[in-house]
């Protein structure tokens, strides 16, 4: 796969570009205004010229970079360009993405940038009754945004043909990767025409979704914004040391403080999000928690109160990490470290977004230390100790063994940089006593 760099940048001046001179239309002008959209990003620039001229794109970006926009605007000014029959069951763009709370929030940014274009849309995913998506399909759409597991469900029903499809945007690769949905993908694209503009779009780049774009993109543009992996600068990281007992009385604590206007809190397990609701609410705090047990409803409830204010803190699990696009987050408090390095990168993109500024402030106990490590090597930084950092395991100092020494027979001999010396033997046991025992493997 060739990979062909944006050359426009030689015409355009990415910092005072605005929408207009990207050549979009002026029902999507007016749209944009509405919302309050002044500039593009450095994402929205890059990628609406070659998007409008129809290649294919493989788009590096961190989330909260805008890239939603990115691919919907020229999509939608493509679409209502080219107005084309709708038939029963199909659709000119599918758009793939792994979260029912990401696929929402795809869809109202459609609906909000086409408002006045008079284009159809629609949103299918798992946990709610098929009826009305089914319903929505039978009319024809402009543009499906669904999760890869629900659509398969209605094609195997044959209530969802993707024949017709022109653009595939597949968004947040690298986590459909994580969900183990890279078989439902290819199911899915093995249905689509061979000639259409097809769009990947992943905050980090492992080989897997390298393949992946090899395999669906033809000659396309790169366009990176910020190094993969690389957390947002407008964030503040900080790291609190403390045990795992101590962790829920803590962050109750830090919530007291009004500074902190609208928090996000993740944890690692279902279990764990409630507990900490659950202590956070006695606390006086008002919390909910949102995760892969609760209902389809109960999780767009917790989101609505979450994103207007009734809600000032909530907790979540990393099936929220993509799927939360809501301004004005002050702080994400990873409540337990991330096993997997990547997914701090997303949890903490949460906040610092529309051009604000924003506080991460991680909990790591001795068991996360590890995890410490693989994050702070993933993003290239240490993250600012707040409070003594604690001291770990005892560990030998430099001129002690690594090992016990035999209790029995010729005292072991160790090579030195002067080659072999016999082991001390003039300190007794008891004289060596002080000395640490040597610390069991992390």
């Amino acid at each position: 796969m060739r990979i062909v760099q944006p050359l426009y940048r030689k015409k355009i001046n990415l910092v005072t570009v605005t929408f207009s001179a990207l050549g979009l239309s002026e029902p999507i002008l007016r749209a944009l205004t509405a919302a309050n959209y002044e500039q593009p990003t450095p994402i929205q620039a890059q990628a609406i010229p070659h998007l409008l001229a129809g290649r294919d794109l493989l788009g590096i970006a961190q989330t909260g970079t805008g890239k939603t926009a990115a691919f919907s605007l020229p999509i939608l000014h493509r679409l209502a360009a080219d107005r084309g029959e709708l038939r029963r069951g199909t659709t000119r763009v599918l758009i793939l993405t792994p979260t029912r709370e990401l696929a929402v929030q795809i869809g109202e940014s459609v609906r909000a940038y086409g408002r006045n274009l008079g284009l159809r849309s629609a949103v299918i995913y798992g946990g709610v009754g098929p009826r009305p998506q089914i319903e929505a399909l039978s009319r024809g759409l402009d543009v499906l945004v669904a999760t890869p597991g629900r659509l398969l469900d209605l094609m195997a029903q044959g209530h969802a043909r993707l024949d017709r499809v022109s653009v595939l945007v597949l968004d947040e690769a690298d986590r459909m990767l994580d969900l183990g949905f890279i078989v439902p993908i290819r199911r899915i694209v093995a249905k689509l025409p061979q000639q259409r503009q097809s769009l990947l779009f992943s905050a980090t780049m492992p080989q897997e979704i390298e393949h992946l774009a090899a395999s669906l993109l033809r000659d396309p543009v790169r366009v990176e914004v910020t190094p993969a992996a690389t957390t947002v600068e407008r964030i503040e990281q900080r790291v609190h040391f403390i045990a795992t007992g101590e962790k829920r009385d803590a962050l109750a604590q830090m919530l007291r403080d009004p500074a902190i206007a609208r928090a996000l809190v993740f944890t690692r397990t279902k279990h764990g999000a409630d507990r900490v609701a659950q202590h956070l609410h006695r606390a006086g705090v008002t919390v909910a928690a949102i995760h892969g047990n609760k209902s389809q409803n109960a999780r767009q409830r917790a989101l609505g109160d979450f994103r207007d204010g009734r809600t000032r803190v909530l907790v979540a699990t990393d099936i929220a990490a993509r799927g939360i696009d809501i301004d004005g987050i002050t702080h994400v408090f990873n409540f337990d470290l991330p096993n997997i390095a990547e997914s701090y990168v997303h949890r903490i993109g949460r906040t610092a977004r529309a051009g604000a500024d924003g506080i991460a402030i991680s909990f790591c106990d001795h068991s996360e230390r590890a995890f410490l490590r693989d994050i702070e090597k993933l993003t290239r930084q240490k993250l600012a100790v707040v409070g003594a950092e604690p001291a770990g395991p005892a560990q030998h100092p430099p001129h002690a063994p690594t090992h016990p020494q035999p209790s029995r027979g010729r005292p072991r001999r160790h090579k030195t940089g002067r080659g072999w010396r016999g082991a001390p033997n003039a300190q007794s046991s008891a004289s060596r006593s002080h000395l640490p025992r040597p610390a069991a493997a992390s």
